[in-house]
């Protein structure tokens, strides 16, 4: 799979743009605020249905204007796909896939695979245990759409636990009402763990020989998944329904639920060290992409197409040797990388392009 072009109107600092991409890499080249990651936002935006950088979809709108497109035409295996995402200033945006309205988020997850890297994307390392939970659920909602129902389902039941945890008066009282939730909960919970089990011990063999591949065997990476590790959602789901009535009064005085997969974390280890604690940002950083470089061979063999790589900014932290290295990580697949400058010899089916003012035209 791979984008053939991607067409912009009033999205960002982009009045009108149209961009015809090449099936292996496509580097966009240019200073810094000229736009360049904000193709890759508009990009991202189309698969994921929603913004890296904000919240805000009306910071997308160029400002002065009422409404912004992108429309992506996409090359798969089989067919041809084209996304229009509409944004307005005072509706919800609306999201067509071939000229079809899409009802929820969730049917558009897994359409068009991407996976984004940017210098913020180093959060996943070195930030807390909620930005490594959002890697997983981002990644298994692309493969498969019924864990984005299932993490939905499971934040509707985890509310209406914390709400009887902390509007509960008396804690004999709960012990009697909560066991309804707490089979629900664990039901839904058992499910959401055992996929993010099968997804770290799919993705921890590619991850390990990247990283090892991009620093010439000098380190070697180790994920894990800390949480509950057992091999059935039946396991899983007694070990909750445990846990659950052994932590009760905790959760009572808290007045949340203190265990479960909104709770969880992944362990990234270096070399035998916790890269998450004791790792230099480089260290972080290269963990990152590795790990983000294991999706595309994740998504490949799980879907049977290729996922479509965004890398913004990438190079600049690099020595030579690991830029090489990377690069040829990544040359069976589309990828659409920003830099600052570009000297490399590129093959027939790759690109640069110039990004001047939101201004975007092939170096040939």
């Amino acid at each position: 799979m791979y984008i053939q072009s991607v067409k912009l109107e009033n999205f960002r600092n982009y009045s009108s743009c149209e961009v015809v991409l090449k099936p292996h890499l496509n580097v966009f080249s240019g200073s810094n605020a000229q736009g360049k990651t904000n193709f890759l936002e508009s990009i991202y935006l189309s698969s994921i249905g929603k913004s890296p950088k904000t919240t805000k979809e009306k910071e997308l709108i160029l400002w002065g204007k009422d409404r912004a497109k992108i429309n992506i035409k996409v090359k798969k295996q089989y067919r041809e796909e084209t996304i229009e995402t509409t944004l307005n200033t005072n509706i919800n945006k609306s999201i067509k896939i071939n000229g079809l309205n899409i009802r929820k988020i969730g049917d558009l997850i897994g359409e068009m695979p991407v996976v984004y890297f940017s210098p913020e994307e180093i959060g996943l390392v070195k930030d807390g245990p909620a930005d490594r939970r959002r890697f997983m659920d981002i990644d298994i909602s692309q493969i498969n759409k019924n864990y984005f129902y299932l993490l939905c389902r499971y934040e509707k039941v985890l509310q209406e636990r914390n709400k009887l945890l902390k509007e509960t008066k008396n804690f004999d009282a709960l012990k009697e009402t909560i066991e309804l939730w707490d089979e629900q909960l664990a039901d839904i919970a058992s499910k959401i763990i055992y996929f993010r089990l099968d997804f770290i011990e799919k993705i921890k063999t590619p991850a390990k020989t990247v990283h090892a591949n991009i620093t010439a065997n000098k380190e070697f990476l180790e994920v894990c998944y800390q949480g509950i590790n057992l091999k059935s959602t039946k396991e899983i789901k007694e070990k909750l329904l445990l846990s659950y009535k052994n932590t009760l009064r905790k959760d009572y005085d808290f007045g949340y639920t203190t265990i479960g997969p909104h709770r969880d974390d992944i362990a990234i280890n270096i070399n035998g060290i916790d890269v998450r604690n004791f790792g230099s940002q480089g260290q972080q950083r290269l963990a990152t992409l590795s790990l983000k470089i294991a999706e595309l061979v994740l998504f490949e063999k799980v879907l049977g197409e290729k996922p479509i790589l965004l890398l913004d900014d990438v190079l600049s932290e690099l020595d030579p040797k690991r830029c090489k290295n990377l690069l040829n990580e990544i040359k069976d697949y589309q990828t659409i990388l920003t830099t600052t400058k570009f000297s490399r010899k590129l093959d027939e089916e790759s690109a640069i392009f110039n990004v001047k003012n939101a201004v975007i035209t092939e170096k040939l």
